[in-house]
C-alpha cells in the first residue's frame, strides 16, 4: 500500500509519525510524509528518513491566532489544503495517517476530499482541536487513553523496550526537564538533591541547555555529585539507568517511562493546550502507576514523600513498575498498520 502520514511540530507528534513510518516500511509499504515549515518538522524528515518523499508546506497554527493572523493562517492552511490534494494523487496515496498538531489540517482535510480513509492517532488525554473536527470523518481514531479504542497502546521506539525492566530498589533518580528545560523541575532538583546525596541516590538530570549555567552552578555550590545535561539524544539509555523519574507530562516522554518500566512524579506543564499535560499524568495516577503534582506550593514535600516511599518500602517501586510494563505494548506502531491495512 502506499501511505501518506501528516502532523507534527512538535517531537511528540513526529516521534509517533516516525515510529509509524518504520513499521509501514517494515511492512512493505511505501510512505510519504506531509509537514509544515514551521515546527520541527523539517529537523526530523528532511534528511535521512524513513519515508518515500517528505513536503513542508507553508503553514502556521490557527488556534493561538487572533483577527488578521487567524484568516492568514487559515489562507496558508487551504493553500496547502490544494497542494496535499495533488500530492496524494501524484502519489497514489491509498490512506492517510493523521498523528495530529496544526500541521496535520491540510493532508488531512485533503484526504476527507479525495475520498481516502482517514486514519487518526490522538496522543494526549486531552483531544485537541483539530482532532475533534475531523474525528467524525475518520476511518479509525485511535487513543491510549480511551478504553473502547480499537487499539490500545502508544507507538514508543523500540529502543525504550529493549532495557526495560522492572524497578525494585532506589538507587538513581532521572530529571527530564526536555530540551527547552523546566525551571519548576529544575529547582525541584537542586532543593531535594541534598537529601538524595544524603542517601546515596545517583542523580541523573536533563535540565535544558537555556538554565544549564544556572544549575550547574547550583549543584556545584551545594557540593553534590549529578550527572548533569543541557540536552542530550541519549534519554533512552539515561532513562534504562534510572529507577524513579521526574518529569513533565507531555505524552511522548509519558508512554517512553511506561515503556521502560520507571515509576514517574509528573510535574505537568502549567500552560499546556487544554491542560492536557494534566490529564495525561492523571490517566496514570488513576492507573496507580505513578504520582502527579502542579507547580506550586507542596511540590518539594511531595517528592520527599515519594522519596520516603520508595526508601522504605520495598513494593512501592516493584509494584508500580510491573503495573507500566503490563500496561504498555511493544509492538503498537506495527498493529496500528495493520488495523489500517484491514480498514483501507
Amino acid at each position: 500500500m502506499k501511505f501518506c502520514i501528516t502532523g507534527g511540530g512538535t517531537g511528540g507528534h513526529l516521534s509517533i509519525a516516525d515510529a509509524l513510518c518504520k513499521a509501514a516500511v517494515k511492512r512493505g509499504h511505501e510512505v510519504i510524509f506531509i509537514g509544515s515549515m514551521s515546527g520541527q518538522d523539517r529537523m526530523w524528515f528532511a534528511d535521512n528518513s524513513s519515508f518515500t518523499q517528505s513536503y513542508f508546506l507553508e503553514t502556521t497554527g490557527v488556534v493561538n491566532q487572533r483577527g488578521l493572523g487567524k484568516l492568514k493562517a487559515l489562507y496558508k492552511i487551504y493553500k496547502a489544503f490544494k497542494r496535499s490534494i495533488a500530492l496524494l494523487y501524484k502519489h497514489e496515496v491509498e490512506a492517510v495517517i493523521s498523528v495530529g498538531g496544526f500541521s496535520a489540517a491540510p493532508a488531512s482535510f485533503a484526504a476527507i476530499f479525495a475520498k481516502k480513509p482517514l486514519f487518526i492517532h490522538e496522543q494526549n488525554a486531552v483531544m485537541g482541536k483539530l482532532n475533534s473536527i475531523l474525528r467524525p470523518r475518520a476511518k479509525l481514531f485511535i487513543s491510549a487513553y480511551e478504553k473502547d479504542a480499537p487499539l490500545q497502546g502508544y507507538p514508543v521506539k523500540e529502543e525504550f523496550f529493549k532495557a526495560a525492566h522492572v524497578r525494585k530498589k532506589l538507587e538513581t533518580i532521572i530529571f527530564l526537564g526536555g530540551s527547552q528545560g523546566a525551571k519548576a523541575i529544575n529547582d525541584l532538583a537542586l532543593h531535594v538533591s541534598p537529601f538524595l546525596q544524603e542517601k546515596n541516590i545517583k542523580i541523573i538530570h536533563q535540565c535544558g541547555e537555556r538554565d544549564y549555567e544556572r544549575v550547574k552552578a547550583e549543584y556545584d555550590r551545594l557540593g553534590i555529585e549529578v550527572e548533569l545535561y543541557s540536552f542530550t539524544k541519549e534519554i533512552p539509555s539515561l532513562i534504562a539507568r534510572a529507577d524513579l523519574a521526574v518529569s513533565r507530562a507531555g505524552a511522548s516522554t509519558l508512554w517512553e517511562l511506561c515503556a521502560s518500566g520507571v515509576p514517574t512524579f509528573f510535574v505537568p506543564y502549567p500552560y499546556a493546550a487544554g491542560d492536557h499535560q494534566f490529564f495525561n499524568a492523571q490517566f496514570i495516577v488513576d492507573e496507580e502507576m505513578g504520582w502527579c503534582h502542579r507547580e506550586g506550593d507542596g511540590l518539594d514535600e511531595k517528592l520527599l514523600a515519594i522519596l520516603d516511599e520508595t526508601l522504605y518500602s520495598q513494593d512501592t517501586l516493584h509494584v508500580r513498575s510491573k503495573k507500566l510494563l503490563d500496561h504498555s505494548h511493544k509492538d503498537v506502531a506495527l498493529e496500528m498498520i495493520k488495523l489500517f491495512e484491514q480498514n483501507s
